[in-house]
């Protein structure tokens, strides 16, 4: 059996399924997308749920991805054993309503003894207790032995999750030899020893549970296949674990290389060498996606591993920094398979080392007070660490309790974690008490907190831009006041205001507060807890006393052109929608008056087409006149019109419906036109990705559209002034000066090479012959890179069969350049290998292919020795 790499098996896995009719698709985010339900994809089927639901058409009813996930359940247990670990590869088949178990269990085989070529007598199928269809596919079809088919119960062939779609599962074990084994008798299939591993797990769902024990079969039964892509190289490699397959061995010697241990030798190394080569891996997949290190949810997790993987590598003594130099290796061993690590190489790495500075600036410290209280619990006969020390250890020095757990109960000990909860929430509730004004703009400041929490406000701008109101509360930046004089920054509070507070990516109204001839501009409005509505700004005329009754006046042409901005972006979605697919979502807007600002769940860049399609149909949308009709009703009636959500809010009993003819239907707090025609017109700025799955439009509407396309116009005209010709006549003009410009540099090229030659001169009776091969190596003055190439070339032709070398200086840089003949190939001779021997001589580096090479450098001075050295390091390659 070949022995496959990682790499290649994932490759063979895609294409053999593409083969099957299977649409390959890339392996999504590890963020969740339109599932909050879980932190971190942690299956292949996990980001599919959608199409198995039904929620979403899938784009092929048979699909295969090798599905990047992450699991952190048994986070304890990495590198205490070479079998946990937290980042794992899922490969996966799907089928959507299309073939079933014969399918299914037939490529299971095929691929498995076929294709990677597994000893077939070496494989072990189970199936569900009651399955007799798939005993019999195992069976009849696939002519396994009826004592070599495994019977077991829903524990471990039945895949359920309450109430839903569910169905027997069939897995294949791979028996590793007696080796592997438990020694004990009847150890066979099932056994929680290492001997049979499983290694493709063909989930069949074909009925629907209602959670009480009742099955019904499903109309439309699914496949679901899952294959830990490590397990199979595990197999097919014939290593010991995970931790011994090429890629994660290459990272494992690495972490080796940092710490210069050896694998092996000590069972305490070896937990730090598989703990660090785990971490290191989810770290730099998860950063790839755009997850950053936290104090809570995903990002927590990010940060756990990257502090848990940076103290394991003092434990082995590495110096700090080595994460961010360790990611490299990870990127190189996986970038084939996910393009993505390449393109976020930089920013991985500053993640990486930023945080891991973080961290060490007090982990030493840290770790010495910790040893302090363990050698305190010593003396005292204690086993637990109060819940005080481990907070001290979390707000002082950066341990997350995970952590302070971890050092703990290596030596033996626990923490009260209890305690640790208590001290956490003490000092919350001290900051709040102590705490000064940091941020006037935001919700959260002191001055806010001491309203008297009876006090609200009511919204009343969606029927009016003016209206009266009483005050009832006046702050400034520190206190609550009675009065706000002329000149003094403060915050408004009324009964009831026209003014939007900013939410739901609609930015706040500004405008002015009048009482008479006295003034307050608005300058932003904030959303405050308790319902409170806070007007933010300064007294530009008079005074205002708390009870006054005031005029609140909205910036008309600001709210105008912000509601023709907000309603854009439902038509946005929709069309969206409508031109890629139900997929997508929602993930974040931002509207003022200016511009729009629109982000998507989308996985891939949008194509001039589909950014024409999208635009088109927005703009046919408002040449329609849509009527836009706001409606107040209960989640459920919402939900039952079909309206649209935005993922991850949080919606009270009665919701704003906004609905724009039968186009579009969106839950919606916002301010909006009144009929679509009002927007005037749209137009698309730019499209691109924020992140991983992650899309963004840029765009405008109405007057923003004609401003641009004066400011287009004005361009246009100056570009023709320039040029001395018409708007109308500038594309010729330029086609004129790109082909004249094209003659002369090809005429400045010809100079270039003639002048290159002629202060060559005649070289030829320079030429040397070391070991047979003939070697021309010559100084040119005054000719770049490109200058070099030609000439070469030329003299190649003169030369017939051989090597060339050439060097030049250039405005203070030095150009090298080496070729070789094929016969000179064929003595040893190696362009690449040449450039790389006398590049330093040069100040420089470079390399190249065994034919041509080339190289910069900083030191002319060395030119004359890089000539010199040509001859010795050709006369070592040549056999």
């Amino acid at each position: 059996m070949k022995q496959y790499g990682v790499n290649e098996l994932r490759k063979m896995f895609l294409e053999f399924f593409e083969s099957k009719g299977h649409l390959a698709m890339k392996s999504f985010s590890l963020v969740p997308h339109n599932d909050n339900s879980l932190l971190l994809i942690n299956s292949g089927m996990a980001p599919l749920k959608p199409y198995f639901t039904g929620q979403e058409i899938p784009p092929r009813n048979r699909v295969t991805t090798c599905q990047k996930c992450i699991r952190t359940g048994d986070i304890e247990n990495v590198g205490k054993t070479a079998r946990h670990g937290t980042f794992f590869e899922m490969l996966g088949n799907f089928s959507f309503g299309d073939y079933f178990k014969q399918e299914a269990i037939a490529w299971t085989w095929e691929f498995l003894t076929k294709v990677v070529g597994l000893d077939p007598d070496r494989l072990y199928p189970s199936v569900y207790l009651d399955d007799d269809e798939a005993f019999e596919i195992w069976e009849k079809e696939i002519g396994i032995p009826a004592d070599r088919i495994f019977r077991f119960g829903k524990e471990d062939n039945f895949w359920e999750h309450g109430a839903g779609p569910c169905g027997p599962c069939s897995e294949v074990y791979y028996d590793r030899g007696e080796e592997y084994g438990c020694g004990k008798p009847g150890c066979t299939v099932g056994c929680d020893c290492d001997r049979y591993m499983e290694v493709w797990n063909d989930v069949f769902t074909q009925f629907e549970s209602d959670g009480k024990g009742n099955y019904e079969e499903l109309e439309h039964k699914n496949i679901d296949t899952g294959m830990g892509l490590e397990r199979l190289a595990v197999v097919v490699q014939g290593v010991d674990s995970i931790f011994d397959v090429d890629t994660l061995q290459a990272l494992r010697n690495k972490v080796c290389e940092f710490a210069n241990v050896t694998y092996k030798e000590s069972e305490e190394t070896d937990v730090s060498i598989r703990l660090i080569t785990d971490h290191i891996r989810s770290a730099t997949f998860m950063i790839s996606d755009g997850i950053m290190p936290t104090n809570e949810g995903r990002g927590y997790v990010l940060r756990r591993l990257i502090r848990r993987a940076a103290r394991h590598g003092r434990l082995l003594g590495i110096e700090d920094g080595f994460l961010a130099k360790l990611c490299e290796s990870v990127i190189e061993g996986s970038r084939d398979g996910y393009p993505e690590l390449e393109e976020k190489r930089d920013f991985i790495i500053k993640v990486l080392a930023q945080e891991e500075d973080k961290f060490s600036k007090t982990i030493d410290q840290g770790l010495h007070i910790l040893e302090e209280m363990m050698q305190e619990m010593k003396e005292n006969n204690e086993k637990t660490l109060s819940g005080e020390h481990a907070f001290k250890l979390y707000d002082t020095y950066g341990f997350p309790l995970d952590l302070t757990k971890e050092i703990l109960e290596e030596e033996d000990f626990n923490v009260d974690e209890e305690g640790f909860k208590a001290s956490m929430e003490e000092q919350r509730q001290k900051a709040r008490k102590a705490r000064k004004v940091t941020n006037y703009m935001g919700a959260d400041v002191t001055v806010y907190e001491s309203i008297d929490p009876s006090i609200t406000s009511k919204f009343v701008g969606y029927e009016t831009l003016n209206h009266s109101s009483a005050i009832t509360v006046l702050t400034t930046e520190e206190e609550l006041v009675e009065a706000l004089a002329d000149g003094e920054t403060g915050t408004v509070i009324v009964e009831e205001t026209p003014f939007y507070a900013t939410s739901g990516g609609q930015v706040a109204d500004t405008g002015i507060i009048r009482r008479g001839n006295n003034e307050f501009v608005v300058e932003d409005t904030v959303k405050l807890l308790g319902g409170k509505i806070g007007h933010i700004g300064k007294v530009t005329k008079g005074m205002f006393k708390v009870g006054d009754l005031v005029e609140l006046s909205v910036d008309a042409g600001k709210r105008q052109a912000t509601a023709k901005n907000h309603s854009a972006t439902h038509l946005l979605q929709k069309a969206l929608r409508t031109v890629l697919g139900t997929h997508v979502e929602q993930a974040g807007s931002f509207v003022n008056g200016d511009r729009l600002r629109f982000d998507f769940t989308h996985f891939s860049a949008l194509t001039p087409e589909e950014l024409a399609k999208v635009e088109a149909i927005v703009n046919e949308k408002i040449a329609e006149n849509l009527p836009v009709q706001t409606q107040i009703m209960t989640l459920e009636e919402a939900k039952k019109t079909g309206a649209m959500a935005l993922f991850g809010e949080k919606y009270g009993d009665s919701v704003r419906v906004v609905r724009m003819g039968d186009f579009s239907t969106e839950l919606c707090g916002g301010t909006h036109v009144a009929n679509t025609g009002t927007i005037s017109a749209f137009k698309i700025l730019s499209e691109t990705g924020i992140a991983a799955g992650v899309r963004r439009i840029e765009a405008l509407t109405a007057n923003g559209v004609f401003h641009y396309y004066d400011e287009l116009e004005e361009n246009l005209a100056e570009a023709a002034r320039i040029v001395k010709t018409t708007p109308a006549s500038l594309t010729v003009k330029l086609n004129h000066l790109m082909a004249e410009m094209k003659a002369l540099q090809s005429e400045n090229e010809s100079l270039k090479a003639k002048l290159a030659q002629d202060s060559l001169g005649d070289v030829m009776d320079q030429v040397q012959e070391i070991k047979g091969v003939k070697l021309l190596a010559v100084k040119v003055d005054d000719v770049d890179m490109n200058g070099l190439r030609d000439l070469g070339d030329q003299l190649k032709d003169k030369l017939g069969e051989g090597v060339i070398v050439l060097a030049s200086a250039k405005e203070g840089k030095v150009n090298l350049v080496a070729m070789a003949t094929d016969t000179a190939l064929s003595k040893g001779a190696h362009a690449g290998n040449l450039i790389k021997g006398i590049a330093s001589l040069v100040g420089g580096g470079g390399g190249g292919r065994p034919n041509m090479a080339q190289a910069g450098g900083k030191n002319p001075d060395g030119i004359e020795a890089a000539i010199q050295e040509t001859a010795k390091v050709l006369e070592a390659q040549i056999k």
